[in-house]
């Protein structure tokens, strides 16, 4: 059996230029039983550490480093002994929760991770923050997106660091271009299709929001 993709949701809050927001994220999990990753573990380490269970996580991936998202990741990393990826270009976001330091490894667009039989690819994609990253998962027909592409458009582009018309063209060049039934896993609320949103993100290059 190849690697499965489990989704736990967690609750919390998400804080940037000076507000903060109640909001519940989604986890993921990919791997067997006997390996996985780990993405965008917020919010509640001993939740997701127990979903896990005896499994080895090989790393924690991150899809960019907004507090909702990272806060959490280096305690529930250290719990598991497992390294830490972030795409570098949010050094100044991963600052404001952890000054002076650095996520364990840097993700650069193109960097495959192999977990059980099975490869996700980093697809960098700028504009909800300047290194937001998604992963491609060819063999699953999947694509686990972070905050840049949801059920009904692009992610928010209102908060520093974040450019409307950068994550239109993010998703327009790099997930638009990928096969219509991949399935889009989020990093808040339901998922979709690629396909399902090609006709949203028209909506939003016209109506310019």
């Amino acid at each position: 059996m190849g690697a499965q993709i489990q989704n736990i949701i967690t609750s919390g809050t998400f804080s940037l230029d000076g507000g903060t927001w109640e909001v519940d994220n989604n986890v993921w999990i990919i791997g067997d039983d006997s390996e996985v990753f780990v993405i965008d573990p917020a919010h509640d380490p001993e939740k997701i550490r127990e979903a896990v269970g005896d499994r080895a996580v090989k790393a924690v991936l991150l899809t960019h480093g907004h507090d909702d998202h990272i806060r959490y990741a280096r305690e529930f990393a250290e719990a598991v002994a497992a390294p830490v990826f972030l795409n570098p270009a949010d050094q100044m976001l991963w600052e404001d929760v952890f000054p002076g330091t650095t996520a364990d490894h840097e993700i650069k667009d193109g960097d495959t991770f192999e977990v059980a039989g099975t490869t996700l690819v980093a697809l960098h994609t700028p504009g909800h923050s300047p290194g937001s990253t998604c992963f491609h998962v060819p063999d699953l027909d999947t694509l686990f997106s972070g905050d840049t592409l949801f059920n009904g458009g692009p992610g928010a582009t209102g908060r520093s660091h974040s450019s409307f018309e950068t994550i239109i063209d993010s998703i327009r060049e790099r997930l638009l271009t990928l096969p219509g039934h991949t399935v889009v896993n989020t990093g808040h609320g339901d998922g979709t299709t690629i396909g399902a949103e090609a006709p949203a993100l028209e909506k939003w290059v016209k109506n310019g929001k």
